[in-house]
């Protein structure tokens, strides 16, 4: 074996590329998002929570083909499945079988995994709506009252201070007696839809306003602000190119948050029959229907009450997550 060549300056050479090599690794920078994608990945619970929530918006996007391959029409009667003395199935655990996955609904005999199918059209697209109205209105009042303070701060912030202390429930059940199809030249479930959307988008603002606001009190006082202001920037331009992107973080977290308690609020509607009415399919529909029959048909409040209770538990779980990953103080 003949023994490697001292080339001069051969070893001085390789290490500095070496060590700058991996140096270059080391150092390279990540932005905020893959940052959070990456800490995200790691909870495993937030990331069930996210794969439930897709496949929720896919069973509502796609529902007239999953009821068509796995069930019945949710408007369709089907009388030969109940017991006209009993008024329910005949069948043991309320006429749950291979035809009616969830079983029948008293009375008429309607398939309640269709009508289950369907009612998560309802839900998210109310929650979903109503959590953009709120987002939009709380983002530009906190940014505002945020940014300029002064009397702006205090008059945004007393109007949030009044929503806030606002009888919700209350005015959704008002409002519902007095709006009556034709209004806003709307009928039917377009209107009640509508309604519902802008009782629950109008009054859930605030808390996010809240939010903003004190981000913005501290974000205009950084040093990116004062470099914008120092350019000849415009207010308007800081307050979309500046504090904006820094607030999408917060923003995103929240609403993740509050989309589940808006599905709760819009069902607590139709729970009191202000909200969607039958017989379009509604989750607090279904529960308020069920009421009657729970002790002799479970099956008809257990598997609304558990798409209720599946939904809520995923929006929250993932929101968590979401709001530890995007927290800069997070390892």
């Amino acid at each position: 074996m003949t023994a490697p060549l001292d080339v001069p300056g051969a070893a001085e050479q390789a290490v500095p590329e070496a060590v700058t090599a991996g140096m270059g690794r080391a150092i390279e920078g990540r932005s905020l998002w893959q940052i959070a994608w990456r800490r995200l990945r790691r909870d495993k619970v937030a990331l069930a929570g996210g794969v439930v929530i897709v496949l929720l918006v896919l069973v509502a996007i796609f529902a007239p083909l999953i009821v068509q391959l796995l069930g019945h029409p949710p408007l369709e009667f089907h009388y030969d499945q109940i017991d006209p003395d009993l008024q329910i199935s005949p069948a043991p655990f309320g006429g749950i079988s291979r035809e009616f996955l969830f079983g029948v609904e008293p009375v008429n005999g309607r398939d309640i995994f269709s009508r289950v199918v369907y009612g998560a059209r309802i839900s998210l697209l109310v929650a979903f709506l109503a959590t953009l109205v709120a987002v939009v209105i709380g983002t530009v009042a906190g940014i505002v009252a945020g940014y300029y303070g002064g009397w702006i701060d205090s008059l945004i912030s007393r109007t949030m201070d009044v929503f806030l202390a606002f009888p919700v429930l209350l005015f959704a059940l008002a409002l519902a007696g007095v709006i009556t199809d034709g209004s806003f030249g709307l009928s039917g479930d377009t209107l009640r839809i509508v309604v519902i959307i802008a009782i629950i988008g109008f009054t859930s603002w605030p808390y996010i306003g809240r939010i903003i606001r004190g981000q913005a009190l501290s974000l205009r006082e950084r040093e990116f602000v004062d470099a914008a202001r120092s350019l000849g920037a415009r207010t308007p331009r800081i307050l979309l190119t500046e504090l904006l992107p820094n607030l999408v973080a917060p923003v995103l977290v929240y609403a993740t948050l509050l989309i589940p308690t808006n599905i709760l609020f819009e069902a607590a509607l139709s729970f009191l029959s202000v909200g969607i009415r039958p017989p379009t399919p509604s989750w607090g529909g279904m529960l308020s229907d069920a009421t009657h029959w729970f002790q002799i048909a479970p099956n008809f409040m257990l598997f609304p009450g558990l798409a209720i209770f599946v939904t809520v538990l995923a929006f929250n779980l993932f929101g968590d997550g979401l709001r530890d990953a995007l927290d800069p103080r997070g390892r």
